[in-house]
């Protein structure tokens, strides 16, 4: 498989598959809003009540493997699921994986200790990668470049809602009937999803020639990614970074990588096509997107427990209290979507976005165990406002560079890119706030202050009933643990910005022609593209 550089005319292009009247696609979409809350659902959902789960469960040590588990699974995931969705269709993979998502959370929800809810969590994930990745596929086959802009956006806007209900529901969940309602609540919402795919998606077939499957390449993938997330989750924390146990993940990790980029050389159908790196734009958003992932993942995992350890606040206050992130990018997010449609210009969103959200970040590291919480809700206003101009465009300009035939594999490889982001700020920030947690409250705290199972059973509702001197060293502990780590990510986030000073604005798609090879980078071939 290769990619073209050159305009092709002389396949005409086809109508948008079966739902090509306005309502049919407006019933999709809503179809697909269903399944994308709730896979970004879950990445959230418990960041709330992880205090009171690890606290309940006397495993602290462990907090960082229920989201970790979770972003892991999908990120493996997502290129299989990419790559089958354009050789064999992806109505059926997006029922599976709806399924499978179900199976998870009814593995979670019957818990009863630490390890079988980290493996429901797993079995969430791997479904959960392909609700996102087919939802964003799908698009992309029923609606051109052009337009996708405002859809992509309003995609933008449910992720920017799940930041909040999912904490907030957390929160909400751990107050009343209890966390594992977080689980239960999957299994209506994921069969009324199954009911609407069977009902109103009709999508164009894959090759009906016998698919060749690279596993090897999809093992090898695998390997890789725990492997990295396994280094950054352990090192340091777990075990030194001099270790023989981080010594050999890292060793397996090259090991593992290079032996993927040796196979996909070679394979006829290889999930990650080595042809997707020599186009400039997947590149350059790629590694944008990596980063904003880091950023992103590593503020959002921790922010609602410092706020319920630091500024006091309940669990489900934690969760309202996210809500200026909300409302920044859910506004940004369809405004720049609708921006796009409108005008077919998108390089200065992410450029700017990437600018506010690195402001954000510096103001983040400047908080204070107490400093007025309004504060702490105009930072995370304005970090929402920057997440919101980059999310969804950078999608969008990977899609546009690739024929819609191959835009399920681009759009999974980039992504890819960006859960491993997720992944590694997730891992990142949690071994350093857990390793930096541990040693000021050894450092800090008196001999013999705390709970029976030490600093690894503190609750939120434990340290505001201990004594003012114990519960203002941990409070203090919590914000000196956590704010330093905002700091190190904003030159992060600025490289970002000049990567992104690269991109090639190409014309956007007007039409949907399945072997329509990408617009190059002129005014004249964006018109022989328009209807």
């Amino acid at each position: 498989m290769s990619t073209a550089t050159a305009p092709k005319v002389a396949a005409a292009p086809t109508p948008a598959a079966d739902p090509s009247t306005r309502r049919n696609i407006l019933l999709v979409f809503a179809g697909l809003m269903v399944t994308m809350l709730l896979a970004s659902l879950d990445q959230t959902i418990f960041s709330t009540a992880l205090p009171t789960i690890v606290g309940e469960l006397n495993g602290v040590q462990y907090m960082l493997w229920v989201t970790t588990a979770y972003i892991l699974a999908s990120t493996i995931m997502l290129p299989v699921y990419g790559k089958l969705g354009d050789l064999i269709g992806r109505k059926g993979l997006f029922i599976a994986a709806i399924s499978l998502f179900i199976l998870g959370s009814i593995v979670g929800g019957l818990a009863p200790d630490m390890g079988q809810l980290i493996v429901g969590r797993a079995i969430q994930g791997l479904g959960g990668g392909g609700l996102m990745i087919l939802s964003q596929a799908i698009i992309a086959d029923v609606v051109p470049a052009r337009e996708r802009g405002k859809y992509m956006g309003i995609m933008g806007g449910v992720f920017a809602l799940s930041s909040v209900a999912g904490p907030l529901l957390g929160g909400w969940f751990t107050e009343g009937p209890g966390w594992r309602w977080g689980f239960w609540m999957n299994i209506p919402l994921g069969i009324l999803a199954i009911l609407s795919a069977v009902m109103f998606l009709h999508l164009p077939k894959g090759s009906q020639t016998k698919p060749r499957i690279d596993f090897p390449g999809m093992v090898l993938l695998a390997l890789a990614s725990t492997g990295l997330v396994l280094t950054t989750t352990w090192g340091g924390n777990t075990y030194a970074w001099d270790s023989p146990t981080i010594i050999g993940l890292i060793a397996g990790t090259v090991v593992a990588a290079l032996a993927f980029i040796f196979v996909e050389r070679r394979a006829v159908e290889p999930i990650m096509p080595p042809h997707l790196f020599k186009d400039r734009n997947f590149n350059l958003t790629t590694i944008a997107g990596l980063i904003i992932g880091i950023a992103m993942f590593g503020a959002l995992a921790y922010l609602p427990t410092y706020m319920q350890m630091v500024t006091g606040a309940t669990a489900t206050q934690a969760g309202l209290l996210l809500i200026p992130l909300m409302a920044g990018l859910l506004i940004t997010s369809i405004g720049s979507g609708q921006l796009v449609s409108r005008t077919g210009h998108y390089k200065f969103l992410p450029i700017i976005g990437t600018v506010i959200t690195a402001v954000a970040l510096l103001l983040l590291s400047t908080m204070t165990a107490g400093m007025p919480v309004w504060i702490i809700c105009a930072y995370l206003a304005i970090m929402g406002i920057g997440l919101g101009m980059c999310m969804q465009i950078l999608i969008l300009i990977v899609q546009n560079s690739f024929p819609l035939r191959e835009v399920g594999t681009a759009t999974a490889s980039n992504n890819y890119f960006r859960q491993i982001g997720a992944s590694l700020g997730s891992a990142v920030v949690g071994s350093l706030f857990v390793a930096k947690l541990t040693s000021l409250m050894a450092e800090r705290l008196p001999a013999g202050a705390g709970t029976a199972g030490g600093s690894n059973s503190f609750t939120p509702d434990l340290v505001r009933s201990l004594p003012s001197a114990v519960r203002d060293i941990i409070v203090g502990s919590y914000n000196d643990a956590l704010t330093p780590v905002f700091l190190y990510m904003v030159p992060l986030v600025l490289i970002a910005t000049v990567l992104l000073f690269f991109v090639k604005e190409k014309p956007l798609a007007t039409t949907l022609d399945r072997d329509a090879a990408p617009a190059p980078d002129s005014a004249a071939a964006g018109a022989s593209l328009s209807r």
